[in-house]
């Protein structure tokens, strides 16, 4: 479910982009540190986006090496304990995330899912001791999610509701009650927008496999592609969720992220947003410099 939350190239400084790829190797070696090469496996774009939430906004930069870069190594975000905290609640989602996957897909058709969970049983122990309260909310909203796709439930609102309560629970692993308040918000409707779009994103295998997907219930589909009218309704509460969380990110400073974050908000999500709709969105690792489109429409 996860993949879709990137900042746009276009609208970032030098040092702006400096600080992301620092945050993003960073959570790499944070991941590293604590759980081996199965957490550093499961790092991606959206849980740098994640620690940059968490962050004190420090940014921090240090040079380290790794097999990837051994020689001359990389900038790096250094120092900050928020990392540790994305570090543990990305094992948690991640792990959750796999056994929905096996539950969703059956013996065979959740192999992958089954095999990856051997790689992240030990770190996902380790993970739950340090953010209980995360780990138990997650894995209550994810069955409280799994009873509404067994219902075939219609309502988009319902089921990116159930989601987004889930990811609105890491904002309780940060101090300050007004630090909290803004990113539960923010965390909420991050969450209900990566639901949603991920639903548009894999309406067309859903319908193949005849996977439950909320989008062809509530525009009562006959086929894998939105209509143009379901397109445009779709994408008015995508905007609303991004507007949402843009409301929430003007009251706090995020410090050295700050802009990083401003890129993802008020440019990234539109634009990937574009190309899942368009049907061009490809989930991978994407050069920031690349100019992207925006809005939906």
């Amino acid at each position: 479910m996860f993949g879709y939350v990137l900042p746009s190239g276009e609208y970032m400084s030098e040092a702006a982009k400096e600080q992301f790829q620092g945050a993003y190797c960073g959570l790499c070696h944070t991941l590293g540190h604590h759980y081996g090469l199965a957490g550093r496996m499961i790092l991606n774009y959206d849980m740098t986006f994640l620690a940059m939430l968490l962050s004190e906004g420090q940014g921090t930069l240090c040079k380290k090496r790794c097999a990837l870069h051994p020689i001359k190594g990389r900038c790096c975000a250094c120092g900050e304990a928020s990392f540790d905290t994305a570090a543990h609640c990305s094992i948690v989602l991640t792990w959750w995330q796999l056994q929905d996957g096996i539950a969703d897909h059956g013996f065979f058709g959740g192999l992958k899912c089954r095999f990856a969970a051997l790689f992240l049983r030990r770190p996902y122990q380790k993970a739950r001791k340090l953010v209980p309260d995360f780990d138990r909310k997650t894995k209550a909203q994810l069955e409280a999610l799994a009873s509404l796709e067994a219902e075939k439930c219609a309502s988009i609102d319902a089921v990116a509701d159930t989601f987004a309560q889930l990811l609105a629970g890491a904002a309780m692993e940060v101090e300050g009650e007004t630090h909290r308040r803004v990113l539960s918000q923010l965390f909420y409707h991050l969450g209900r927008w990566i639901y949603l779009i991920d639903a548009a994103d894999d309406l067309e295998k859903d319908f193949r496999s005849g996977s439950y997907n909320p989008l062809l219930y509530r525009f009562h589909l006959q086929t894998g592609t939105l209509t143009d009218e379901a397109r445009q309704e779709l994408s008015h509460t995508l905007d609303s969720s991004i507007r949402s969380m843009a409301a929430a990110f003007e009251l706090w400073n995020f410090g050295a992220y700050h802009a990083v974050i401003e890129s993802t908000v008020y440019h990234g999500l539109y634009a990937v947003g574009t190309s899942v709709l368009q049907g061009t969105f490809r989930r991978r690792r994407r050069s920031l410099r690349k100019k992207e489109k925006q809005p939906y429409a």
